[in-house]
C-alpha cells in the first residue's frame, strides 16, 4: 500500500493504532522492547496519514524519528507528563490547512470530560490539501460509557457539520465500542445523521483489542469511517508481529480509498 503517497494522487491510504501508552507496566510488552516493532511497521505499511491513540510526549518524538517525511498534528502542549495525544501523522505532500483539537465534554475547548467520563478524552481534526484534493481527517478515543459515547459521537458531527461541505472525512480511532453500539448507530444509521458515515470494513465486526494475545479475541472497538466523495478500495487488519513483538494490544488497521475521477 506504498503506491500512494504523491503530490496530486487520486489514491489515499490510512492506518489507524492505539499505541498503549508506554508507561503503562506490561512486562515484555512494555513500550520499551515492543518500540522496535514500529520500524518494519511503518515501513511495510507506508500510509499518507497515520492515527495514533494514547500516544505519550516520548512515543510521538519516537515515531517523528521514524517518519521524517511526515508532520503531525494534536498535540498538547504544555501537556502533563503522562498525558495520553491523539496525534495525526501527515505525509509532507500534504498541506494541513486547518486544525482542532478539541475535549469530549460539554466545555469541549478546555480541559475537561463528559459526566460519567471516566477520563478527559480527546478528538484531533485536520483539514488537508494534496494541490487538488481536500480532505478531512479525524483521529479520536472514546471513554467506556455508552451514554458518553454516544454524547460523544453527536459532538464530533456537530463540529464537522462546520466544514463537511470542504472535502471527504475519514474518521479514525478506538471507540471501546462495538458495532451495535448506540454511538456507531450514531455515526452510520440514524436517520437525520450528517454527515453520514459507512465502514470501511463493511460493518464486519473484526477483532482489534487482542490484548498482546495475537489471537482473533477481543472486541471490534477500532474503526476507520468515511464519509463524502470517496470510494473504498482495500481494508485490512495487521495481525503480524514485526521484530518478534506486536506493536500494541490492539491490531493496526490500514484502508486505502480512491478520489472519483473529475468529470
Amino acid at each position: 500500500m506504498n503506491n500512494t503517497i504523491s503530490s496530486g494522487t487520486r489514491f489515499l491510504s490510512v492506518m489507524s493504532l492505539n499505541l498503549r501508552f508506554g508507561l503503562a507496566e506490561d512486562g515484555p510488552n512494555n513500550w520499551i522492547h515492543r518500540k522496535i516493532s514500529f520500524m518494519p511497521l511503518l515501513s511495510t505499511f507506508e500510509n499518507d496519514f497515520y492515527a495514533f491513540q494514547e500516544a505519550n510526549d516520548f512515543q510521538i518524538d519516537f515515531l517523528s524519528d521514524l517518519l521524517p517525511d511526515y508532520n503531525y498534528i494534536g498535540r498538547r502542549q504544555p501537556a502533563p507528563a503522562y498525558w495520553q495525544h491523539n496525534i495525526i501523522f501527515y505525509n509532507k505532500s500534504w498541506k494541513c490547512v486547518y486544525c482542532n483539537h478539541f475535549y469530549l465534554s460539554s466545555t469541549p475547548n478546555m480541559p475537561s470530560r463528559f459526566r460519567g467520563s471516566k477520563w478527559p478524552r480527546q478528538c484531533t481534526l485536520g483539514i488537508f490539501n494534496n494541490g487538488l484534493q481536500n480532505l478531512i481527517i479525524v483521529n479520536t478515543h472514546f471513554d467506556f460509557s455508552s451514554d458518553v459515547q454516544v454524547k460523544s459521537a453527536k459532538l464530533i458531527r456537530k463540529r464537522l457539520r462546520r466544514h463537511s461541505k470542504k472535502g471527504p472525512i475519514i474518521l479514525m480511532g478506538d471507540f471501546n465500542a462495538t458495532p451495535d453500539s448506540g454511538c456507531y448507530n450514531e455515526f452510520t444509521s440514524k436517520v437525520d445523521a450528517y454527515p453520514k458515515f459507512f465502514d470501511a470494513f463493511n460493518n464486519s465486526a473484526i477483532r482489534t483489542c487482542h490484548r498482546f494475545s495475537g489471537k482473533n479475541k477481543g472486541e471490534a472497538i477500532d474503526w476507520i469511517l468515511y464519509s463524502g466523495n470517496l470510494i473504498i478500495d482495500n481494508s485490512q487488519v495487521i495481525t503480524s508481529k514485526f521484530s518478534g513483538r506486536y506493536p500494541s494490544d490492539h491490531y493496526p488497521l490500514i484502508a486505502s480509498f480512491v478520489f472519483p475521477s473529475p468529470i
